[in-house]
């Protein structure tokens, strides 16, 4: 048989989805075949934020899923809403790619640009982060693919822009996941300069660098045992804290919260931060958590209050992460975004 695989037209989109369907191919000896979607983030070139942000690129595939255009998607987590939709599931999440934002210039760090620097961005969050560590330069509202992106740098039209480190790595255009500095680009973006930026000072967006293989939740065997071999459970346990944080606090998946967990073992340390629309303050935890003990502490009082289920590991990550968005919307953080009734 051959599974079909819906994706959005974008060269990275395309990029990720071929890299799951070779893996799938790789591990199954299954064909897949990718069927290329439209979505409204496609066609309407409105702000992100004026689009509503959330879901606006998975709505229509999701729809293609439904109705049996495909038999799976591949979505990138991060613009993935956090409730689920009727009748489809997550089938697995591949190991993550990197999950940091990197910062292209023409040559100059973040630090050095100049007063008045232009910097493209459509992220909330990356507005809020941008104004609190370089209040000095001009942030310029950015939407288009990852070569129109790179093309306004190289061109002049803008003196930097922001994005996912995962996205250029899948297309072969950043190449150092150990960088934490400047260094060249690679391929088609060898003139530009690529710098990552730290998760302890620049958290990301819930999900950032992990994929999504949605699937129906009617999917026949084949479907979900061929999906299913592509599951990296620290990768499932990091995102689904990540998602559980944001939900808790009601935030989209286009709002300026940044949050990382990093699992270790038996234990995961989440970095999150909300941000004050524009940066202008910020609330943040920082805390290392069991993934192995049968609760967690519920606002620090240690009454042992969410017991988990030790059998599953996803349940208790959501619980962890549940917690975390408790623990900053009791130091003020749902002041500081739009609440959207549509997760």
């Amino acid at each position: 048989m051959t599974l079909r695989l819906g994706t959005r037209r974008s060269a990275l989109a395309l990029a990720q989805s071929g890299h799951v369907a070779q893996a799938i191919t790789a591990a199954t000896g299954i064909a897949v075949e990718l069927v290329p979607i439209v979505s409204e983030g496609d066609i309407n070139r409105a702000s992100l934020a004026q689009l509503g942000g959330t879901g606006v690129f998975a709505t229509r595939l999701r729809e293609a899923l439904s109705a049996g255009e495909c038999d799976l998607l591949v979505h990138s987590l991060k613009d993935l809403p956090t409730a689920s939709a009727p009748g489809l599931r997550i089938g697995a999440t591949p190991v993550r790619e990197d999950p940091r934002d990197v910062v292209v210039t023409r040559g100059p760090s973040l630090g050095e640009l100049p007063v008045g620097g232009t910097v493209g961005t459509g992220s909330p969050r990356r507005v809020a982060q941008l104004h609190r560590r370089a209040p000095r330069v001009d942030i310029r509202d950015l939407r288009g693919n990852v070569d129109s992106r790179l093309g306004r740098v190289r061109d002049g039209d803008l003196d930097a822009v922001v994005l996912a480190a995962a996205g250029l790595a899948r297309l072969g255009l950043f190449v150092d996941a150990a960088a934490d500095g400047p260094v060249p680009g690679a391929g088609s973006a060898a003139d530009l300069h690529f710098e990552p930026l730290g998760l302890a000072e620049w958290p990301t967006a819930a999900g950032q660098g992990a994929l999504a293989v949605e699937i129906r939740d009617d999917a026949p065997a084949v479907v979900r045992d061929a999906v299913a071999a592509l599951e990296h459970a620290d990768t499932r346990t990091a995102v689904t804290i990540e998602r559980a944080a944001l939900a808790g606090i009601e935030a989209g998946c286009h709002a300026p919260v940044g949050i990382h967990a990093a699992v270790d073992g038996d234990e995961v340390r989440v970095r999150a931060v909300v941000y004050a629309p524009g940066g202008t303050a910020r609330i943040g935890l920082d805390r290392t958590e069991s993934l192995t003990k049968g609760y967690i502490r519920e606002s620090g009082d240690g009454n042992g209050a969410n017991v988990a289920d030790s059998a599953d590991p996803t349940a208790h990550a959501a619980l962890i992460g549940s917690a975390i968005a408790r623990r900053l919307l009791e130091r003020g953080a749902g002041d500081f975004v739009s609440r959207e009734s549509s997760l």
